[in-house]
């Protein structure tokens, strides 16, 4: 039987003061089972990373010059350096997948702190790529038990009333429905204690039903084995605080949150270990682990868990093209 071919995956790799180059290094042959990758760093800093770690490069380690200036590696540092040399990495991790060059992309993480002074005008990936792409992308986490996307993502908590928008959740909707592909219905939480209760704690269920209305009727209309199915695209707007409860999630793999914590607290209490990121609604296909730089442990020689960096290749992996 044919051996199918592996993907090409470019590996932007991170603030080098943290552990991304760890992850790296460490799962380098477990990574090459999955797929081809491709570390975004050059063989200057490699070397430094290496020597601080006392860890051997792989011969096959594949490497591309992100084209960024070297620096001295400072473990746990924050500092402006490391951040301009990966988004470096990522710039040119994007552009090979623009290119068509790999396949998709994997992030290790960066430190947004890094990026700010560094000159770098985003929060973080996400943000670079809505302005790379120019399109609505849509931030992902988890696992096969259960993904969340954010509705509103790093604004403070007092703002996001405002945002909830029937027009924008509607086009939101609609998007993650065709990018996402939940085979089951998708779960919406209302905003609200007890989802508003019919309005005494707060109306904006009201807007959220709206947008669930709306985005059903256009996916039906573009799509109608979806109009033929008797299951609901969406739920109408659930009570956050029983949402995630074990008979709740047995129903659903696929939640929508109207904020950053209603969504990403429970997830994390449950499947920290093995989330990952995941960017919809993009022309490229981009992961990224679901944890930070860990400056208090890079360099330490302890060992690190993989399980998310390994999750984030392997879904590219398992991906349909």
């Amino acid at each position: 039987m044919k051996q199918e071919t592996k993907k090409s995956v470019a590996i932007s790799i991170g603030d080098l003061n943290g552990i991304g180059i760890q992850l790296a290094l460490e799962n380098h042959d477990t990574v090459k089972r999955l797929v081809d990758p491709l570390y975004c760093i050059d063989k200057a800093m490699l070397r430094q990373a290496a020597t601080l770690l006392n860890t051997a490069i792989p011969d096959d380690f594949e490497i591309v010059a992100p084209g960024a200036e070297p620096f001295e590696i400072r473990p746990g540092r924050v500092d402006a350096a490391s951040g301009a040399y990966s988004f470096a990495s990522f710039a040119k991790a994007v552009a090979l997948a623009e290119e068509r060059a790999v396949s998709g992309i994997c992030t290790l993480p960066i430190h947004k702190k890094a990026w700010e002074m560094a000159g770098i005008a985003y929060k973080g990936h996400t943000d670079a790529l809505r302005d790379i792409f120019n399109q609505e992308a849509i931030m992902m986490l988890g696992c096969p038990e259960m993904y969340v996307a954010l509705f509103t993502e790093h604004i403070p908590l007092k703002e996001v009333s405002r945002h909830i928008d029937e027009e924008r959740l509607t086009r939101f909707l609609v998007d993650f429905y065709r990018t996402a592909h939940p085979s089951s219905t998708v779960a919406v939480l209302g905003l609200n204690p007890h989802a508003g209760d019919d309005g005494v704690l707060g109306t904006e269920e009201r807007i959220i039903q709206k947008a669930i209305d709306n985005a059903t009727a256009i996916l039906k209309q573009e799509n109608p084995s979806l109009s033929a199915s008797h299951s609901p695209l969406f739920t109408n707007p659930l009570v956050p605080d029983v949402a995630f409860t074990p008979h709740i999630r047995r129903r659903y793999t696929h939640y929508v949150a109207m904020y950053h914590d209603q969504g990403l607290a429970p997830l994390k209490a449950l499947h920290f270990d093995e989330s990952i990121n995941v960017s919809l609604n993009l022309p490229i296909l981009r992961t990224s682990v679901d944890h930070g730089t860990a400056f208090d442990i890079a360099y330490k020689g302890i060992t690190l868990n993989a399980l998310s960096y390994l999750n984030a290749v392997r879904y590219i992996a398992d991906s349909v093209l």
